[in-house]
């Protein structure tokens, strides 16, 4: 997480865009994601498509933080969906959330992912973004199930 934090604001959007899109969502980052990230962007930093037809799209709002994002913060990312017509949304950042963030989301009809730094970390090693592997084993065992004769 320091790497991310050494960053900049503009490199972290993208960083998060990569992530989303090695998850599988929308298909090629060309083709699935754009980053809207700048003054006066309404509170979305991106959009990625949600899959690879593009029949819905996901905001995003990325907060390089080392401050605690509070329910405030969540309420202004639920308005600027509600100015984009969107009902999904995913709020990103490299520190925590409030309870009363974590409350909020629970509450409100629009479904809005919460992403702290830990689960950003832990998603860039599982989809190998901002890391690279350096060695991976494969152990097999002789299936004797396989084998068996009915």
């Amino acid at each position: 997480m320091q790497q991310v934090l050494n960053c900049s604001p503009h490199f972290f959007e993208t960083l998060v865009l990569d992530v989303l899109v090695s998850m599988g969502y929308g298909g090629s980052h060309n083709d699935a994601a754009q980053s809207v990230g700048r003054t006066g962007d309404g509170g979305i930093d991106g959009i990625i498509k949600e899959d690879k037809l593009g029949l819905d799209a996901i905001y995003l709002q990325a907060k390089r933080w080392k401050n605690t994002v509070g329910r405030p913060e969540i309420q202004s990312f639920a308005g600027a969906l509600d100015g984009v017509r969107a009902k999904k949304g995913i709020f990103i950042t490299t520190s925590g959330f409030t309870q009363d963030a974590l409350n909020y989301v629970k509450g409100i009809e629009k479904k809005i992912v919460l992403i702290d730094g830990k689960q950003l970390a832990n998603l860039m090693i599982e989809y190998n973004v901002g890391v690279s592997p350096i060695a991976t084993y494969t152990i097999k065992r002789v299936d004797t199930d396989y084998f068996e004769e009915e």
